[in-house]
């Protein structure tokens, strides 16, 4: 009969490699006639736009990219 000690070590085995999940969400941003506009990157600390074929980047903080939102956009269905 295992012993509780036994049974509690089994359960805490170290894992020795995994992945760890994505943090960023890519979005390729394509028109009506399927051509590429740009890219959005999602991040926690904010959001970048790529226009197409673009070196540069260009971000909002989460707290900008809000107010941009609720200032400048219309209301959505989800």
């Amino acid at each position: 009969m295992a012993t509780k000690k036994a049974v509690a070590a089994k359960k805490t085995t170290k894992r020795v490699n995994s992945f760890s999940p994505s943090k960023v969400a890519d979005h390729t941003i394509v028109d009506a006639d399927g051509k590429v506009v740009g890219h959005v990157r999602v991040k926690p600390s904010g959001v970048l736009w790529s226009p197409r074929d673009g070196k540069v980047w260009y971000g909002l903080s989460l707290d900008q990219f809000a107010k941009h939102a609720t200032e400048s956009g219309k209301k959505q269905k989800k």
